[in-house]
């Protein structure tokens, strides 16, 4: 046998669920120079290198956690570290994460030309699984420089915070141009993000052939609402916990949000918009009622693992504080039901690792105003999906679509999402029938508590490999930090 027609290594007995077929089908999988080569039952064992036995495990395709914030608490390499073991070890293979300048992250304001080459000098070789950046344009400046960061960095996806013109990122403000570091003349406002989405249209224009995976990305809240309703219910001693936190960024002010951002990108002909978060039967409803005004508009719909398995009841309280606030629980269901009905595009963690210590005021524990805002999850994101979806009838192949392929065609990874032949081969093996109850203690993230403490889960993920590579299996990360950086242009 030749050289070229050997196979680096053969994964046996895997029950491969594909994204675009139903049917769940015992194969092997091939493997040459990280990518799937051969795909087909019974390959002999002599044609590989090295052979891997799956077990009858169902295989999914890697997922892509389209929506992570590394470094936003801690140190952005130090974070990377553990923050993607935790990720490999929920068969997460992809990590997209958002960064701005600002507070927060590398606490730098000025020019992407100078802030971007640093992010990537702290993520490289940090990193346990393949990662982007989606950016954020925070100064005027920034909005010329979304060709930079396109054509020489790979950048196709960015990003709006909309409450950040006049509300914290934990509350009231009234100091935003220095949280935001930007000029005290500068605004971050409607019109800011209108001219974001002129930049971003230019962007398609001089790029056509990219035309399909430059979008841009809004958090739906509007400041005005939360800044008023925070008032009124920091006055209003009958409301405490989740309760009143959802209470003071209520669900209208996600829906006036979406309206806005829609009305706007029909305005610019901002063609690609991701809806992200969206946490509540009132967002959801505006996101597709704007599909339906704006048809032109590619529209795209986020919810996260957090607003899916969490409620206002949720015992672990101020632990789940997060923007947009966890709902009650008939929001949670509303937000199922747009997943069955395929009205949701993906679903992802949110995963921001907030240390206990920052995360919760030691002198008053249970005070959610105090609390940080965000915690991590990115490895209970499949498990979350397949236990909770599998109880109300969603089929495997559709989680395969919402947790790899739709992130993968929208962010320009087309080597992802899919086990095929020529594609990237990341895949993980999920015992389908094993339960566990999440513990924080069990984790690979620095975090060191979760809200999710206690939730039992069944669909446990054993194995999984990253281009080929053993990274994580039977509860150990394997091996030190080989993800690489994806350039998407």
């Amino acid at each position: 046998m030749s050289e070229a027609s050997v196979l680096n290594q053969i994964i046996k007995n895997v029950r491969v669920v594909r994204p675009h077929q139903d049917v769940i089908e015992l194969l092997d999988l091939g493997i040459k120079d990280g990518k799937f080569a051969q795909i087909a039952p019974n390959i002999s064992p002599d044609k590989g290198k090295e052979v891997f036995d799956a077990k009858n495990l169902l295989g999914f395709p890697g997922v892509i956690d389209a929506h992570m914030h590394i470094g936003i608490y801690q140190p952005l390499d130090k974070d990377a570290v553990t923050e993607t073991k935790a990720a490999a070890m929920g068969g997460v293979t992809t990590s997209l994460n958002y960064i701005r300048t600002g507070q927060y992250y590398l606490n730098k304001g000025g020019s992407y030309k100078d802030f971007f080459p640093e992010v990537l000098a702290l993520s490289a070789g940090n990193f346990f699984v393949d990662y982007s950046y989606h950016v954020a344009p925070i100064a005027s400046q920034h909005i010329d420089e979304i060709p930079l960061l396109f054509e020489e960095h790979g950048v196709s996806s960015f990003k709006i915070f909309m409450f950040y013109g006049s509300y914290g990122l934990h509350g009231l403000s009234d100091q935003q141009n220095l949280f935001l570091m930007i000029n005290k003349e500068e605004r971050y406002d409607f019109a800011h993000f209108e001219f974001i989405m002129r930049g971003l249209t230019r962007l398609m224009e001089k790029h056509p052939e990219a035309r399909d995976t430059i979008s841009l990305s809004l958090h739906c809240e509007v400041a005005e609402i939360l800044n008023a309703y925070t008032k009124i219910v920091e006055n209003d001693f009958s409301l405490s916990g989740l309760h009143a936190y959802s209470a003071a960024r209520p669900p209208h002010s996600e829906g006036l949000a979406i309206c806005i951002a829609s009305y706007l990108a029909h305005e610019t002909n901002c063609a690609n918009i991701n809806l992200l978060h969206l946490s509540s039967r009132k967002a959801m409803e505006a996101a597709l009622t704007m599909q339906t005004a704006f048809p032109h508009i590619n529209f795209r719909r986020e919810v996260t693992i957090g607003h899916l398995l969490l409620d206002v009841d949720t015992p672990t309280a101020t632990w789940a504080k997060v923007n947009p606030p966890i709902r009650p629980r008939a929001d949670v269901e509303y937000l199922w039901q747009a997943v069955l009905n395929h009205q949701v595009d993906w679903i992802v963690s949110d995963h921001a690792c907030c240390s206990a210590e920052q995360k919760r005021s030691a002198k008053y524990p249970n005070n959610i105003w105090l609390a940080k805002s965000g915690f991590g999850g990115t490895e209970y994101l499949l498990s979350g999906v397949f236990s909770e979806g599998s109880k109300r009838g969603m089929s495997y192949n559709h989680m395969a679509k919402l947790l790899s392929w739709n992130p993968s065609r929208r962010f320009g990874l087309l080597q992802k999402g899919d086990i095929a032949i020529g594609y990237d081969a990341d895949l993980v093996l999920v015992d389908p029938n094993e339960t566990f109850v999440v513990r924080a203690a069990e984790s690979e993230s620095q975090q060191g508590y979760t809200p999710f403490e206690g939730v039992e889960l069944t669909g446990r993920v054993k194995t999984t490999f990253l281009r080929g590579n053993l990274i994580y299996n039977n509860g150990q990360v394997l091996g030190s930090p080989t993800g690489r950086y994806l350039k998407r242009f």
